[in-house]
Parts: C-alpha cells; structure tokens; sequence
C-alpha cells in the first residue's frame, strides 16, 4: 500500500476496540466510521452536503441498483459518481452479490457467477467478479469490494463451507480482475469479504485464504441477516481477530445503535446500514435515550427537541410536536429533517466511541450509553 492510495493508521486502543485514519486520495476517514447509504446515488431525503455536514467521511453506492438504473457505463460518461452526484470524498461501492443473492426466485447461481433478472423491468443480466470489478470501476468507486455469496446461516455447515469456498474462489478473481483495472487500481482500494456465517472454524479458514490473496481491507459478512444481536456478538468475540491486525475491519449491513457500540467493542472499524436514512422516513428518530416514534400521539404537543444533547439542525431548530405533525401528515419536509436527525446522530455516535478508545474509558463509555439508551 502507498501512502497515496490508501493506508490505515492506528492512533489507539482500548481492550479491542481501535481508533484510527484511513488515508485516501479523496480524503481521510476516521474509524471507528459510519457510512451512510446512497443505493441509488442519493442518500434518500439528504442533500450530499447535508450528509458532509452531520459529519460523513464516506458513503456507500450499491453496485446492483446503479447498474441497473442508470447503468455504470453511463455513470461513466457523465463523469463517474463523484461528479454525477456532487460528493468530493471516499465512495465505498458494495459489489452487488448480496443484492443479487435476495433475489432467490429471480437468479440462477454457478461457478462462474450469477444470472438474474432485473426487479424493476425483468430484463436478464450476468454479475461475474469480473464484471463487478469492471462495473466499481466505471463508478469510479474509492474502496471496491470484491464479489462473494452470502450464505443464510441456518443452512446446514456443509452448505455453508460450499458456499464460503467459492466466494474465496470468486475473491481471487475479484482480485485479478481489480489488479487488471489499469488507473483506478493505481488510486483505489479492494476489500476481501469474510464468510462462514456463525461457525469459528469456517470464519477462520476464509480469513486465511484472504489473507493469502491479500487486500487493503477486510470485510465481515454474512451477519445481520437474520441470526439475532446474541448470534452476532458471539459471532464478532472471534471474527475480527482472525482478519489482520494492521487493516480496516468492516462489518456490512449494521446496524442499530447498540449494534455499533458493541461491535467496536470487539475491534470492528467500519459500518453501514440502511437504518437511520430508513427509520427517519417512517418516523422514528435515534436520540441518546433510545429510538422514539414521532407517530405517537404524545409527542403532538411536546415543544422539546428530538433530543437535547444532539447538535444537528433539526434538534437546534425544530420541535418533537412540529416533527410529529409533518410525519402524521405525510409532509416531505418530515423525511428530511427526521433522516438529517438521525444520520448525524449516527455520527455524533461515532465521534464520542473515537474520543472514548482515545482517553481510554471504552468500556465506561459502553457501560453508560446502554444504561441511558435502554432507560
């Protein structure tokens, strides 16, 4: 790695839980990090300068949907994602697989990648690790991740060795295929995907085989599907140790508040998830004192803030009775200012992790946002 491309930098721990810079030509993200999600080249109800504002070093783009609508290559000729939607810093692009793997009535899965059909005009396509390369590429991506499947976990141990032992198969190719991809491999980064579901021994031999390949980061998939926060834990107490110590350490697809909290706790460095965006246009807010939901009748003529101690616009501006009533009335302005709300909570979340590792008071730092959080 050169310090130009991208590089990880530790500044310090606290048990297992780190703090550090990502260093890219597009900018530095700070870890532990939350990237808000833009599916479709928009963080939906948010202005890409609103995003910046709540504090967002990076957002993810979704591979399958813009490859779909409005098609990588013309994302292309328009300039690449950046210019396309006006954000200047780091684009995460997950790969697609995991979009495509839902789509278990619409694909037919082999060796040599998936075919599907399009959920919005049922028109064939073909996602290889080549082609998601090349797709992350025409997108102009910063950190591209390479190609996997994503087994269910409740699948019987054979079927989930299968599956992880092709997804290091297609992580190869994925590898040569980047390698291959002339001026963006020069500036961008590739993240190799973890898979085993929940057992330790399959988790660890993916590890391996990755390692062996080797990337710039390293990404824990194949959790928040399903298995439960329990499950996951248990999961994240052996993970993140078998990926190396001196590289990113994202955990796709999560997740709640309590979710965040505990998997730094067990060393993982970088997180996504629909969630906040998601809740805010269905009325619930994320506040310091656990999620409220503004539909409630009782907050029809509460003039608090959403929350007191948060600092974005919303709270600074606007109050619980007036929110309630732009979401009892279907107001688009509610959408906004709910998700503008709870993106930069998310992001409030993050800086006091980053500052609670730095001063060495994690765990009492855990310890209270649980007991606030829970009430």
């Amino acid at each position: 790695m050169t310090a130009d491309r991208f590089s990880f930098e530790i500044h310090a721990t606290d048990g297992k839980a780190r703090t550090g810079t990502i260093h890219m030509q597009r900018g530095e993200i700070r870890t532990p990090a939350f990237m808000p999600v833009g599916t479709a080249a928009t963080v939906k109800a948010m202005k890409p300068e609103s995003v910046r504002a709540t504090g967002a070093d990076i957002i993810l783009g979704n591979t399958y949907h813009l490859m779909l609508r409005p098609g990588a290559e013309r994302v292309a000729r328009l300039g690449g994602l950046h210019k396309f939607m006006n954000w200047h810093r780091p684009i995460l692009t997950d790969s697609g697989g995991y979009q495509v793997m839902s789509l278990s009535d619409l694909r037919k899965l082999t060796e040599h990648g998936v075919e599907f059909r399009s959920h919005i005009d049922g028109s064939k396509h073909m996602l290889t690790p080549e082609r998601s390369m090349e797709i992350q590429r025409l997108l102009g991506s910063d950190i591209v991740m390479a190609f996997d499947e994503c087994p269910r976990a409740d699948q019987p141990r054979e079927e989930i060795a299968k599956s992880m032992e092709m997804s290091m198969r297609w992580a190869k190719r994925s590898r040569d295929a980047f390698d291959s991809g002339g001026e963006h491999a020069s500036r961008a980064a590739l993240f190799g995907i973890q898979q085993g579901a929940l057992d330790e021994g399959l988790r660890a031999e993916s590890a391996g085989k990755l390692t062996e390949i080797g990337f710039d980061g390293y990404a824990i998939g194949g959790l928040a599907v399903g298995e439960g926060q329990e499950a996951m834990f248990a999961t994240l107490d052996f993970a993140p140790g078998q990926l190396p110590q001196d590289r990113p350490r994202y955990l796709m697809g999560v997740g709640k508040p309590d979710d965040l909290v505990g998997a730094v706790m067990r060393g993982v460095d970088m997180f996504d998830c629909v969630l906040p965006s998601r809740s805010g246009r269905n009325g619930q807010a994320f506040t310091w004192h656990g999620p409220l939901n503004l539909r409630n009748a009782r907050f029809a003529e509460d003039q608090e803030p959403l929350d007191s101690r948060c600092t974005c616009p919303t709270c600074a501006t606007y109050s619980r009775a007036y929110l309630h009533h732009l979401v009892k009335a279907g107001e688009i302005l509610g959408a906004m200012l709910m998700t503008e709300h709870n993106i930069a909570f998310y992001q409030q979340l993050m800086a006091a992790m980053r500052d609670a590792i730095a001063e060495q008071r994690f765990a009492a730092f855990a310890a209270a946002f649980r007991r606030d959080y829970f009430g």
